[in-house]
């Protein structure tokens, strides 16, 4: 499922996804929420895992399961990959972990924001070969593939990348919000 982050109501579209992938696959059987934002602050097109990141990091002071990994202080990148998911599994209690990273596509998709189940293959569209991380992922197009990646990523409008990460932070602070009421009313009954 994908929601153009142009688009007047997408911060509501991205809620309504995130919130319906929340609840059909995060179940009684994982405890912790682990949002892991993969991307490095040092290259524009694949910022939008950090900024996100930090756009989140204050949400475990208000849910004690949810978990936010990669930021713009501590970003989660090639280089530190494997050593992270090893601490989520081994620091976390079953977590249930959402990937989110930047890619590239074709032109009429860039600004788009991608939802699915399943796991996430950062690094594919630089052709590096990096371990598949989630249970559920996000992705945002934020420029075109196809030749010269990394000149591509060096090369992507900041403002197309804040504007995804005001998007997806906004989207997940509301679906959490109401995913979590849910639940309360839920076991209440």
């Amino acid at each position: 499922m994908s929601v153009n982050s142009n688009s007047l109501f997408a911060k509501s579209m991205l809620s309504d996804i995130i919130h319906e992938h929340l609840t059909k696959y995060y179940d009684d059987t994982y405890d912790d929420i682990i949002i892991l934002c993969i991307g490095t602050d040092r290259s524009t097109g694949d910022c939008l895992g950090p900024l996100i990141g930090y756009k989140l990091s204050y949400i475990s002071r208000i849910y004690s399961n949810v978990h936010v990994l990669g930021t713009l202080e501590a970003p989660v990148h090639a280089k530190n990959l494997e050593e992270n998911i090893e601490r989520i599994y081994s620091s976390y209690n079953n977590p249930f972990v959402v990937a989110i990273d930047a890619c590239l596509g074709k032109l009429e998709r860039v600004g788009y924001i991608n939802v699915a189940k399943g796991s996430l293959k950062p690094g594919s569209g630089v052709n590096k070969d990096l371990p598949h991380i989630g249970d559920i992922h996000i992705t945002g197009v934020v420029n075109i593939g196809g030749f010269m990646e990394y000149m591509i990523l060096q090369n992507t409008r900041l403002d197309t990348v804040m504007k995804m990460a005001d998007v997806i932070s906004s989207g997940f602070i509301t679906s959490l919000w109401k995913f979590f009421k849910q639940k309360e009313r839920l076991t209440t009954i």
